[in-house]
């Protein structure tokens, strides 16, 4: 496929940068709001407070905030202002961290954004209950926001939480399954992944006054880069760099997680397949010698090479869905420029 043909803008890091900056002073006041029994913690999840809840100086917010980039970015794009988005963008990414919350919890995920994740510091109750706050507090900021789009939003915000809740059961029903196949693994990871990426885009899009086509042609990108950026996670999730990843090597393979390139590799129909799923639903944890094997077994048998591929057809499909549909050509370079960063990770 070509590339895009519009007008260059600023570069990935760049519109990440200058998210943040508009983006945090509005998520640590609208955080600031909460009580203090579940404030301390969502402080300490984003990175602003310490395990005593003293503050830290110079730190931003966790992550890399690619939702509320997004949604910044689909507001311009059909002609809005990134400010008439802000509500949008910072419930995105309330929505996000609520997700983060509870699914540390679920996989027990002991590290997270080089720290130990909250609810092994606080315990699993109060991560639980500091995550249903952050959602809240996400319609919250919506409902405050006292625009037209107000009520169109949350019409457009709720269906992508179902989704997102949808794919998580299902991540955590493949665990006790052997018999996941490819297809409703692609499925639980548009659930789990895209549907908040696309519903970002969306909601940037109706807060930014887009057409009714424009807003579903960002959703659809949205989607689309929310797959490619899960394939390229779960890829991380096993052969990524503890120094980038802030979790462990081979951390999916220790949890036996059911992610795209494992679900390909055991229905490959390969001896590799075989020998992995041999390995995979065996009783006791596997030790640093198997692990490494399991890796080398997804590689061989095809699973690395089919992620990474997967992984590029649809940023290719995300970008193509910024073409024809009268976007403002700076807003859709910088769009462009983010889904690239999202998914061009080291790994």
């Amino acid at each position: 496929m070509a590339p895009l043909d519009i007008a260059a803008g600023r570069t990935g890091v760049d519109v990440l940068e200058w998210s943040r900056a508009l983006v945090e002073p509005a998520l640590r006041a609208a955080v600031a709001r909460l009580p203090e029994s579940v404030g301390r913690i969502a402080g300490y999840h984003f990175g602003w407070r310490d395990e005593r809840g003293t503050p830290i100086d110079g730190c931003q917010t966790g992550g890399k905030a690619i939702r509320p980039a997004l949604v910044l970015l689909a507001a311009k794009a059909v002609g809005g202002t990134p400010e008439q988005a802000l509500p949008a963008a910072c419930a995105a990414e309330l929505v996000h961290n609520f997700s983060l919350l509870h699914d540390d919890v679920m996989d027990r995920d002991l590290t997270r954004r080089h720290r130990p994740t909250s609810w092994t510091v606080f315990g699993s109750s109060a991560a639980i209950l500091a995550g249903d706050a952050l959602l809240t507090l996400a319609f919250d900021v919506l409902a405050d926001a006292e625009r037209s789009e107000v009520a169109t939003g949350m019409r457009t915000l709720s269906p992508v939480l179902y989704d997102l809740v949808d794919g998580q059961c299902a991540d955590i029903l493949f665990e006790e399954r052997a018999d996941v196949d490819l297809a409703e693994c692609v499925r639980m990871a548009a659930g789990k992944t895209g549907a908040l990426l696309g519903g970002a885009c969306s909601l940037g899009a109706i807060f930014g006054g887009g057409g009714r086509t424009q807003v579903d042609r960002l959703r659809e990108f949205g989607e689309h880069v929310g797959l490619a950026f899960q394939f390229v996670d779960d890829l991380l999730g096993i052969w990524g760099d503890p120094d980038v990843t802030g979790k462990p090597v081979y951390s999916d393979l220790v949890n036996r997680k059911k992610s795209l390139p494992v679900v390909a590799t055991l229905t490959s129909g390969t001896p590799a397949g075989d020998e992995l799923a041999e390995l995979y639903f065996r009783d006791g944890e596997l030790t640093g010698g198997e692990l490494t094997r399991a890796a080398e077994l997804i590689e061989s048998a095809g699973g690395r090479a089919w992620a990474e591929n997967q992984s590029r057809e649809h940023l290719e499909l995300a970008l193509a869905c910024l073409r024809d549909v009268g976007l403002d050509q700076r807003g859709a370079a910088e769009l462009a420029a983010l889904a690239r960063l999202a998914v061009h990770r080291d790994h």
